[in-house]
């Protein structure tokens, strides 16, 4: 177990530098692995789960982040379909929410990513879905895959904000997950995190290490009762319900759980 009490500091330059090679040496192994086992035909569901963990692991351990988990969690093997939408204010969101959270979760990816050599074709191999809602077409194809990957087990990962925010709090919804939690009849998690946007400040290359990162779980919204024509009202709850986990940061939070990486 990380320890609770680690110094909290701002990295120089050598630091960052090594944050930043290691990460980067880190994410290269796990998508080398990740391909190489999908090239023999070895790569099952159950080992990328184990494969993101141990690399969200590595990753958090690198800037000494302390994360606790508030909050109930629904039980992701229930038979229904699940969307985990989150505040989107650091790069470490994702590693973060695969270290602590339980279940097959897949990042919904920006289809941009998948461009990017070697780490496109990792997560593609991986399960990571995308729905392109610029192309009709394509977006048919694409929310047919999400179903499919949902009915199986998968829990989706999305940020509505699209981008990061610089202070932790709340920017503008987009409206696709929200679209696809409706064509999924899903039911929508609202997540939100404390303290994670000055791990590594949007748009720097600013490290403090060692800091508190708290992840705050909302209760459940059942997207199946809401009709298209309802999208607004949805994207509205979901949006006060995050702002709500958001909001008691100067409150003490009650029955915190220390950091408990799933099991690999």
């Amino acid at each position: 177990m990380l320890s609770l009490q680690p110094a909290i500091e701002s990295a120089n330059l050598a630091r960052r530098v090594g944050v930043i090679l290691g990460s980067a040496l880190v994410t290269l192994y796990y998508c080398i692995l990740i391909l190489l086992r999908g090239a023999c035909g070895r790569l099952r569901r159950s080992d990328v789960d184990r494969y993101t963990r141990r690399w969200s692991a590595l990753l958090l351990r690198l800037v000494r982040m302390r994360l606790s988990l508030h909050g109930q969690l629904p039980d992701f093997n229930d038979g229904r379909r699940y969307i985990l939408l989150s505040s989107h204010a650091s790069h470490y969101d994702i590693p973060a929410s695969f270290a602590l959270l339980p279940g097959s979760i897949r990042m919904l990816a920006k289809k941009e990513l998948f461009g990017i050599p070697l780490f496109g074709s990792t997560i593609r191999a991986a399960e990571f879905p995308s729905v392109d809602r610029h192309n009709p077409r394509q977006a048919r194809e694409d929310l047919e895959v999400a179903k499919r990957m949902m009915e199986s087990g998968i829990v989706l990962w999305a940020a509505p904000e699209g981008t990061r925010s610089r202070d932790g709090q709340l920017l503008p919804f987009k409206k696709g997950c929200f679209h696809l939690a409706l064509d999924t009849n899903a039911v929508i998690v609202p997540i939100a995190f404390r303290g994670i946007h000055e791990v590594l400040p949007a748009r720097t290359w600013r490290f403090n290490l060692g800091l508190a990162v708290q992840l705050h779980v909302g209760e459940p919204i059942d997207a199946s009762r809401y009709s298209v024509e309802q999208l607004a009202e949805l994207m509205s709850e979901a949006r006060t319900r995050m702002q709500g986990l958001l909001g008691e940061q100067s409150q003490q939070a009650p029955a915190a759980s220390p950091l408990r990486p799933q099991p690999v």
